[in-house]
């Protein structure tokens, strides 16, 4: 009872600081919306590194990788308030609480993933506007994907967190580490036709399968399949599934040992 005690207090406390900080909230929704239309126009009518068919564009292509994008930041950067916690001492309060440590671990998963989701959903509502058409079933289907997506991702940021005393030390490993799995992960340009070494780098990145599976979602059923897909479905479920598995039994180790 005060594991699950404490998983709801550690995740309610993260929606309540989340909805708090209002600037927050707007640059949330405004950096994804920012690299679709500036950096999805700009490289469709330069470049045109994808060939589709017609009735779609390279913004079809650049949607399911840009809200992996937001997931990306919001789930990792989430755990940032561990180190915040850190250094104004409520890290310490939480951890000597009468609650096991792996409950922290896990509210604090939960609560960036939900934070994650509250984002990605409202990125979802623009799908009908650049031509995207999504019944219920898949919309349901996305939400998993993208809550298992979340969830993955957080834990890893706990895992990088847990361990790092300063703010800027935490940002800047996070920065080194975040940008290679965006561009790696097949949400600018495609899989197919990159070079050989580049191609293993994107096949390790475990994104590369969360940006697949919501295309795979997406686009299923359509002339552009083929084009955007690039794994099946549950290879892509599969490998985000053993992803959040391996992060969130790391999170938990790792907090334990948080001092």
């Amino acid at each position: 009872m005060r594991a699950i005690q404490g998983i709801y207090v550690i995740w309610l406390r993260d929606i309540i600081r989340f909805f708090r900080e209002k600037p927050r909230i707007i640059g949330m929704i405004g950096q994804p919306l920012l690299y679709l239309t500036i950096m999805g126009t700009g490289l469709a009518s330069t470049l045109r590194p994808v060939q589709l068919p017609a009735g779609f564009d390279y913004i079809d292509f650049m949607y399911p990788g840009i809200i992996c994008m937001s997931v990306l930041f919001t789930s990792v950067f989430s755990a940032v308030s561990i180190v915040w916690d850190r250094e104004f001492g409520f890290l310490k309060e939480v951890l000597v609480a009468p609650v096991p440590r792996w409950s922290v671990a896990l509210g604090k998963a939960l609560g960036g993933s939900t934070i994650s989701m509250i984002q990605a959903t409202i990125l979802l509502v623009i799908a009908p506007f650049i031509g995207l058409k999504l019944t219920f079933l898949a919309l349901i289907k996305l939400w998993l994907i993208l809550f298992l997506i979340s969830f993955a991702l957080t834990s890893f940021g706990i895992i990088i967190a847990s361990r790092m005393e300063t703010m800027q030390g935490f940002q800047v490993i996070m920065n080194f580490i975040i940008m290679p799995m965006f561009f790696l992960s097949g949400a600018i340009f495609p899989l197919k036709g990159v070079p050989g070494w580049m191609e293993i780098l994107m096949r390790l990145d475990p994104l590369t399968y969360g940006v697949d599976a919501i295309r795979n979602i997406f686009f299923a059923g359509t002339p552009a399949y083929e084009s955007m897909v690039t794994f099946s479905l549950t290879q892509d479920l599969t490998v985000i599934g053993v992803m959040g598995v391996v992060f969130i039994i790391l999170a938990t180790w790792s907090f334990n040992y948080a001092k």
